[in-house]
């Protein structure tokens, strides 16, 4: 191959080039075979080549392709928003459609600000948010994120939006259990508002399920519902970040869903376009809207491609096929077949600390010692060890953050798409178990030539 010049994440390292996709598995060009276990990056929740989304495509691009959003709209755009509202709980209602999460979360956190703004309140300008949390790679999102290796080279540009600990069960910073815990972890979030002061606070920002930070890090029963009552006390917005876990991931359109909150906006990604075009949307409340509305009329964000045509087309066949398919009734039943057989791995591998999530977003966080729960030297790099392996075995599975610090700690999520059958998820447990049956050899191996 050619000398390439394309940045990828690590420059020295040589990438399989895919050649095609078909349902949940990806065709290098040499005719290597990959189980898509990660969906890309949690993205590609119908799987690869779905023929009716390519027709999508063709139709739409036979029309246009781009209006600036200043100057026009389009009916897919109109059509799309019509069914976000309509799939969405609540009245969350109006759809503001950008190109990636990280867009999403910041275009949300600009509408909190904006909202108090409207309503005559400037002093309300910071977003809280959890440690161990991750919103995105643009300045905004990633004040807002608690990913520390993530946000380490940019500090000195970043607001200190994280406040609180994650309900991280596995590791609870009050070591107790939920829910004689009286979600202590959730509570936090009442000290920190004390302490800075409610007229300060726009919003507080969550991903219902932890994703790229903590490995499918999923809350107990009441800790939303505590979150959302604290926020409504201060007069705090709760902003959702749904980008992972949205669009039907977990089995619901919103995970928020499964702990009955309505967030006051939220920010859709990843599925909403399945992987087929890029589009994320933040997706607000009337309640936000009605000052706006009545005030600029406005929302101070907006981006070149912001609501093209093409990919408003493709994230309204994504949905359109959902519903025909009835996909996410499926999704809860598939993620906890997966999940049992997920943990059947704990008996047998002792470096299987804990198994967790929701649907078909699911995590396994790695331990040295099982029963102290000591992580992995940070130098041993377990998590890299772990996708490179999978991938030389045929399986995608996606590297994720760990460990009540967020820097120690190893972790990786298994998030197939949810059209994923049972036939395919036994080779799934198949392949992850001689992954993790070759891992054990090099650390047997390395004990050995440590004697």
């Amino acid at each position: 191959m050619e000398k390439s010049y394309l940045i990828k994440p690590m420059l020295d390292e040589d990438y399989p080039v895919i050649d095609y996709g078909k349902g949940v598995y990806l065709f290098d060009m040499e005719g290597k075979k990959y189980l898509d276990a990660a969906s890309g990056a949690v993205t590609a929740n119908i799987g690869h080549g779905a023929a009716e989304i390519m027709e999508a495509m063709q139709e739409q691009a036979k029309k246009v392709s781009f209006v600036y959003r200043s100057q026009f709209t389009s009916g897919a755009a109109e059509k799309l928003a019509q069914k976000i509202a309509a799939l969405l709980p609540g009245d969350l209602n109006w759809s503001f459609f950008v190109n990636s999460g990280s867009e999403a979360t910041e275009t949300a956190m600009k509408m909190a600000i904006q909202y108090w703004q409207e309503k005559g309140i400037h002093t309300k300008t910071k977003v809280l948010s959890r440690w161990v949390s991750y919103h995105g790679i643009t300045l905004g999102a990633l004040s807002m994120s608690g990913h520390t290796g993530r946000r380490a080279r940019f500090v000195p540009l970043l607001e200190d939006f994280p406040v609180i600990n994650p309900p991280y069960c596995y590791r609870c910073p009050y070591n107790l259990t939920a829910p004689t815990c009286n979600y202590l972890c959730a509570r936090e979030l009442n000290q920190a508002i004390e302490r800075i002061g409610a007229e300060k606070i726009a919003a507080f920002i969550a991903e219902p399920v932890i994703g790229a930070s903590g490995g499918a890090i999923t809350p107990p029963k009441d800790y939303f519902k505590t979150i959302k009552e604290i926020c409504d006390a201060h007069d705090i917005l709760f902003i959702a970040d749904e980008v992972m876990t949205g669009s039907g991931r977990t089995g619901t359109m919103l995970a928020s869903e499964h702990w009955d909150i309505i967030p006051d906006i939220v920010a859709l990604g990843k599925g909403l376009g399945a992987g087929y075009a890029p589009i994320a949307a933040a997706v607000a409340s009337e309640k936000v809207m009605e000052p706006i509305l009545a005030g600029s009329k406005s929302v101070m964000s907006g981006h070149t491609l912001s609501a093209n045509p093409q990919s408003c087309a493709v994230a309204l066949a994504v949905l359109e096929y959902l519903e025909k398919n009835e996909i996410m009734r499926e999704v809860e039943n598939k993620g906890e077949y997966l999940r049992n057989e997920l943990e059947k791995l704990i008996a047998q591998y002792s470096f299987v600390g804990d198994v967790r999530g929701k649907g078909l977003l699911l995590g396994i966080e790695f331990v040295e010692d099982r029963i102290t729960k000591t992580p992995f030297p940070r130098h041993a790099l377990v998590t890299q060890q772990m996708v490179s392996l999978a991938k030389e075995k045929g399986l995608i599975v996606y590297p994720a953050g760990a460990g009540i610090d967020g820097v120690n700690g190893d972790s990786i999520i298994i998030s197939p798409p949810l059209t994923i059958t049972t036939n395919e998820m036994e080779e799934l447990i198949d392949l992850l178990a001689a992954t993790f049956e070759a891992f054990s050899n090099q650390i047997n191996a390395g004990m050995a030539g440590d004697m």
